[in-house]
């Protein structure tokens, strides 16, 4: 397979706030084309989680979202915060924040990018399970979350009528529902 990674010359950063830089860098291509501009959205790293409880019904937020308009079913999840030790802290961390349910195991799955090609962070997802509720939300200042428990098949229906539109909470359910062995493929 050929070389097709690009050389950054050179990068400036555009724009910078608490949750979200932009830059512009200067890249080469392997055959010597320069690419000038190529914009990158720089975000902390994200996590998320499909999260059970101990009697097995899925956890699930209903929140809005002022980008789409929309308000609907997500899973929880958010930013890894720089006092995090690691992702799977950060995901703990953000299900009692944002559900007020602790949980038995906590196992990673894997990543996605929300979009390779101008995004540069990643979103870890994981399988919370055993999930058992020991306090109240600790919601951040512009957060509103409404907590909603689902049964598979109520899940499973939320899907088929794609009424869980956030693409990486639907990847972080795949993988889920495959290591649950809901799933074949």
């Amino acid at each position: 397979m050929r070389q097709m990674e690009w050389k950054t010359l050179c990068s400036e950063l555009l724009f910078s706030d608490q949750w979200f830089r932009v830059r512009k860098d200067v890249c080469q291509r392997p055959d010597g084309k320069l690419v000038d501009p190529y914009y990158v959205y720089e975000f902390p790293e994200w996590v998320t989680a499909v999260a059970l409880t101990a009697d097995g019904r899925f956890i699930f937020e209903r929140q809005y979202r002022h980008a789409i308009g929309l308000t609907q079913f997500e899973i929880p999840g958010g930013c890894i915060d720089p006092e995090d030790s690691d992702p799977r802290a950060a995901v703990a961390r953000e299900l009692l924040e944002e559900t007020g349910y602790e949980f038995a195991d906590i196992r990673y799955l894997g990543r996605t990018s929300a979009n390779p090609s101008t995004h540069s962070n990643w979103m870890h997802f994981f399988l919370a399970t055993g999930g058992v509720l020991t306090s109240q939300q600790q919601l951040d200042e512009n957060e509103e979350i409404e907590v909603h428990l689902f049964t598979l098949e109520e899940v499973k229906s939320l899907l088929r009528r794609n009424e869980i539109i956030q693409s990486m909470h639907c990847t972080a359910l795949f993988y889920a529902l495959e290591a649950m062995g809901e799933l074949r493929f």
